[in-house]
């Protein structure tokens, strides 16, 4: 598969990454197949793009009319046999092993035989979805950073089959999104959540030990150390599920205690303080 012969793209998941991604392959003059399994979050999704791309109106980073245009791109759809006319596909469902195999072997059934299947997992193994299907060499990561719209990375992750071709093309891919692709082989976490994991994980411990609050942890990292986001906040934005999964992946994959999840982080998980999507976490988000 070319880059130029990519036309239609199929995203698998209209969550938060999901509709992001959705969102910059609109913008970039992509066909866009949004497949979800209950039309709420396929209506969630688009309400969400259309609002992102009225806050890109506001700050002049896209025309007023290009709002219309990169709606009447995206198609939504619960019937996964859709998909099967897109040139290129990327899963985007929660950070579940389970279910992202079970996305991935149904896509991989119906996607042409040329097409790329790139899975937007944070942290599990590309090797191993890899040989889930039977296109392991047009298999590769694609780990877009959250909120999509904005964040300019990608990380690239080629899987121990991932062809030269494959990886070529998604790398350009990348580039006419307007994104700064940055490639690493396949290793648990990758490189992203392999160093910003344990950051966050040791931000709960000296919370959950009462070191301090997560507030005066944040302010610490901001202004001691230069991040634009503290990391609770920023694990209030990933969603504190999701930490925990990235963590378990970690820590299955080197057996080192180091990754072991902190207990406050499952404790919130276990109440349902996922952080900015259930409207609690270290902070309240009222509405």
């Amino acid at each position: 598969m070319t880059l130029d012969a990519i036309r239609t793209v199929a995203v698998l998941g209209a969550g938060t990454m999901g509709n992001g991604i959705a969102h910059v392959f609109a913008r970039s003059d992509y066909n866009v197949i949004l497949r979800d399994v209950e039309t709420r979050f396929l209506d969630s999704a688009v309400s969400t793009i259309s609002k992102n791309l009225d806050r890109e109106v506001k700050k002049g980073k896209i025309p007023e009319g290009d709002k219309s245009r990169v709606l009447g791109r995206i198609y939504t759809t619960t019937d996964m046999s859709e998909i099967a006319r897109a040139d290129f596909a990327v899963e985007a469902v929660p950070e579940r092993l389970e279910l992202k195999l079970s996305v991935l072997r149904e896509a991989d059934k119906l996607l042409p035989p040329e097409a790329i299947l790139a899975s937007n997992t944070s942290s599990i193994s590309i090797t191993m979805l890899a040989a889930a299907t039977s296109r392991p060499d047009r298999f590769v990561g694609m780990h877009f950073m959250n909120p999509v719209p904005v964040m300019a990375l990608i990380e690239v992750i080629r899987a121990l089959q991932t062809s030269e071709d494959t990886f070529h093309t998604t790398m350009a891919l990348c580039e006419r999104l307007e994104k700064k692709p940055v490639a690493v082989n396949d290793a648990p976490g990758f490189v992203s959540n392999r160093v910003l994991m344990p950051m966050i994980n040791e931000a709960a411990f000296t919370v959950m030990e009462g070191v301090a609050t997560a507030e005066s942890v944040d302010a610490i990292m901001k202004m001691g150390m230069n991040h634009p986001m503290g990391p609770l906040e920023l694990a209030d934005l990933i969603g504190l599920d999701t930490c925990v999964n990235i963590l378990e992946v970690l820590y299955s994959g080197f057996g080192d205690s180091k990754y072991r999840a902190c207990p406050l982080l499952r404790k919130m998980v276990a109440a349902g303080w996922l952080g900015r999507k259930s409207g609690r976490g270290f902070y309240n988000y009222p509405g």
